[in-house]
């Protein structure tokens, strides 16, 4: 079993109410079990919602307490993040997940690289909150951009 961003899988569950569908990632883990998982609405926004950045910091920051997740209104959404990180959490740990692919540039499921909390579309380095904690859990982490590499392990 693989644990896939449902977007990557054709749901309609990004902020803006699309998808980023990856057809290459479906047909080449299909086999396997796919387990789909949206962090956002595990947390409990909805969809559409308005666009979240974690401002000046990394997931691996929100899970430690340091930083917060605001919305481009300016309101605090870290909660939301937080909880859809943990149960996201849950459900690989229930279905013994050791890898996932998670989309890139998420303030949830990035695990390389992120927006700058500026709403400017600059990218750092850095994981979402949900990419962080996965690889706290021991998760391996791979995006739409980078999922081949599971194939060379």
């Amino acid at each position: 079993m693989i644990l896939i961003s449902a977007c990557l899988l054709g749901v309609n569950c990004k902020y803006d109410g699309s998808n980023s569908l990856a057809p290459d990632i479906i047909s080449k883990f299909e086999k396997e079990g796919i387990i789909p998982v949206c962090p956002e609405q595990l947390g409990g926004l909805g969809t559409p919602r308005i666009p979240s950045e974690i401002l000046s910091g990394t997931g691996k920051d929100v899970l430690d307490g340091e930083v917060r997740v605001l919305n481009s209104n300016g309101e605090d959404v870290t909660t939301f993040f937080l909880k859809g990180a943990i149960e996201t959490a849950k459900i690989a740990k229930k279905s013994n997940i050791k890898r996932a692919i998670l989309k890139s540039n998420s303030p949830s499921c990035s695990s390389s690289l992120i927006y700058d909390g500026t709403f400017t579309s600059k990218l750092i380095d850095g994981d979402g909150v949900t990419g962080a904690l996965l690889k706290r859990e021991g998760i391996q982490v791979y995006s739409e951009k980078n999922y081949l590499d599971i194939l060379l392990k």
